[in-house]
């Protein structure tokens, strides 16, 4: 059932996110009472907590269901902050398989996506859980570039320029240091094969952008030409000491992907 704010359409706005290489308290609290709430037994949140951190249960002393999540809460307040999303995705593999106890109700799954996400929502963590992995969350105009351009890419057949998108949304997502040059790469090589793609060019997309003036409004070409040269220093032919910032990265592959999402619109309005 829908809650009241739901129903009605009612939302605090979010938080800017300020957490990315951490797992704070509240997250780590939040897990049990959401594997709880999605109607995973005491019993099997401990086992699979225990088996995604690699640590024995502590079956002598738990009696409980108390004691048992108890146990559960000190495991996850102990472990590394990588390990917490890790565990995350464990319980959603393992929700995956269970289904509703009435028909009116959605997925287990579901239900813990929901709770969990919105936990991160709600204090600005920079991670989201999508069906059993967690990715890496950006603002809501990146998400809207970048993950809407990538299905708009497979709507139109464009299947080697979506998967490059869906690469450098790997390598953001990569735990527990994201592979920065390895996403500009990916964002770049998504914006040239699809721009090749449609001029039937082989040049670089730099060269490309000035010889198809046409391809992107003026004067957004020069613009391009100059995101190109700043991915070849960072991302392709990367100087000594030179490793670009996460927000670096972030920024080409979110200017990628709504590059492709426009280009992609505009072969089907062709």
């Amino acid at each position: 059932m829908n809650t009241f704010s739901e129903r009605h359409g009612y939302s605090a706005p979010e938080p800017d996110i300020t957490i990315r290489e951490d797992a704070p308290d509240v997250l780590r609290g939040a897990i049990p009472t959401a594997a709880r709430h999605a109607g995973m037994g005491f019993n099997e949140l401990r086992q699979v907590v225990c088996q995604a951190l690699a640590v024995a249960p502590d079956t002598r002393g738990s009696w409980s269901e108390l004691n048992v999540m108890d146990e559960v809460c000190g495991t996850l307040e102990k472990c590394a902050w990588f390990e917490v999303y890790d565990t995350i995705e464990a319980i959603a593999r393992a929700l995956a398989h269970e289904r509703a106890s009435r028909y009116d109700q959605p997925p287990p799954a579901e239900v813990f996506n929901r709770d969990i996400n919105r936990v991160m929502r709600r204090n600005g963590i920079g991670w989201q859980l999508i069906a059993d992995r967690i990715e890496m969350r950006g603002s809501e105009v990146f998400e809207m570039a970048v993950r809407e351009g990538r299905d708009e890419l497979w709507k139109v057949g464009k299947q080697t320029t979506a998967t490059e998108l869906h690469e450098a949304l790997r390598d953001l997502s990569r735990r527990p240091n994201p592979e920065l040059t390895g996403a500009i790469q990916h964002g770049i090589a998504a914006l040239e094969c699809l721009s090749k793609d449609l001029t039937g060019s082989k040049d670089t997309l730099g060269t490309l952008v000035k010889n198809n003036p046409a391809l992107f409004p003026s004067p957004l070409g020069d613009a391009i030409s100059k995101v190109y040269g700043f991915a070849s220093n960072n991302g392709r032919h990367l100087n000594e000491g030179g490793e670009p910032s996460f927000e670096e990265a972030e920024l080409v592959v979110g200017l990628s992907g709504v590059l492709c999402r426009y280009l992609g619109r505009k072969i089907r309005t062709h």
